[in-house]
């Protein structure tokens, strides 16, 4: 049974079109929540109600003005309309969980700060979003009642970078939403081998994400244009997810297309019930990332029972431990973990049995519970 709600509104109109990045994380939580038999108030956008509500029907929703689904009002809204917003259901702490916030009620804003790589990586984003993320990160160090980091190390850089905070920081590590990411059954990753015209016998090597600088995707590519030109039966790699500002790679995946028996393809988005045999059916899911906040998709790949080549940068040893491979992110440093992954299928079944059972410990319920306790400390100072 859910208890009446706590006095907390969390502002989800940042959620994206796609729904990935801040949605997986505010699903995720408010499931969480859901778990620990709590509810909170959550204004959405008018378009993002039904898909929100689905995923945690238990919390209370109320709408923004529709006018809020573009970016530069939903802005505005957020310095006027959300404080109102959050008088008008009792709520006494505003939890915002994607950087900006409203400056007029920043004693009793919790903000979550998901990465810190404008900062440590600054060439890996595009000027005007290097400034306005780094700006809205110190503001938020600077005002906000308390922050939220999904990493120690992204705690750790952002301190590093953006000075003193002025209250507590908690690390709250994300979860995984294992009946989304199950380990798949072999006719679900026939399926989809079947449904995407790939040889299952020959398997394939997966990427998922938007493809950005920093996941070192023309590296990947490069890598495998080495390891299928020596090997002719090497798996196809193929990439899915959303076209970001890397240029190069845009170019190349573009010209790659979705071609059956290609070597390379870009599948573009993949529905979620797809990812579980994408992922846990690859012969090895590749995220060579230069660094990353938190890293969820390696955590879900590693939910799936899927083989993960990653890198040490940032938070992503925190999410894969033991239970990946770690290579570093250029063409020769992929190319030689793709090759002794390809070539030991006993470790890749070490590594997916690992991966598995790591994956278990992360969970949204423990997540909430961090929360929880911050806004608990947070509607105390401003009482």
């Amino acid at each position: 049974m859910v208890a009446p709600p706590l006095p907390v509104l969390l502002d989800a109109t940042s959620l994206p079109p796609n729904k990935g990045g801040v949605a997986r994380y505010l699903a995720g939580l408010l499931r969480g929540l859901s778990d620990e038999g709590e509810s909170v108030h959550v204004v959405v956008k008018p378009g993002d109600r039904a898909w929100l509500a689905e995923q945690a029907p238990e919390h209370r929703y109320v709408e923004a003005p529709g006018w809020v689904a573009s970016r530069p009002l939903r802005l505005l809204w957020e310095q006027v309309g959300l404080p109102a917003t959050a008088r008008r259901v009792g709520a006494r702490v505003i939890h915002s969980p994607h950087y900006t916030f409203p400056l007029v009620a920043s004693r009793r804003v919790v903000v979550t700060v998901h990465d810190a790589t404008f900062f440590s990586s600054p060439d890996d984003h595009s000027r005007g979003k290097r400034a306005f993320f780094s700006t809205w990160i110190r503001l938020g160090r600077l005002l906000a009642a308390a922050s939220v980091a999904p990493s120690a190390a992204t705690a750790a850089e952002t301190a590093r970078h953006a000075g003193p905070a002025r209250g507590p920081v908690e690390v709250a590590l994300h979860g995984v939403d294992r009946a989304a990411f199950p380990v798949p059954t072999g006719d679900e990753v026939a399926r989809f081998a079947t449904a995407h015209q790939v040889d299952p016998e020959r398997g394939w090597l997966a990427f998922l994400g938007t493809v950005e600088p920093r996941k070192s995707v023309p590296a990947l590519v490069e890598a495998h244009r080495r390891i299928a030109e020596s090997d002719p039966n090497a798996p196809p790699l193929l990439v899915a997810g959303g076209l970001g500002w890397d240029e190069e790679a845009r170019r190349l995946l573009i010209a790659a297309g979705d071609v059956p028996g290609a070597r390379l393809r870009h599948l573009g988005y993949l529905r979620l019930d797809e990812l579980p045999a994408f992922l846990g059916g690859a012969t090895v899911v590749a995220y060579p990332s230069t660094g990353e906040g938190f890293g969820l998709p390696v955590l879900e790949a590693m939910s799936t029972g899927a083989t993960v080549l990653t890198t040490d940068r940032l938070a992503l040893p925190e999410v894969g431990g033991d239970a990946v491979r770690y290579a570093e992110p250029d063409a020769d440093g992929i190319e030689a973990g793709l090759r002794a992954l390809l070539a030991d299928p006993a470790e890749r079944a070490r590594l997916s049995e690992a991966g598995t059972a790591r994956a278990a410990t992360f969970t949204w319920a423990a997540c909430a519970a961090v929360h929880r306790r911050l806004w608990a400390q947070v509607g105390r100072v401003a009482d």
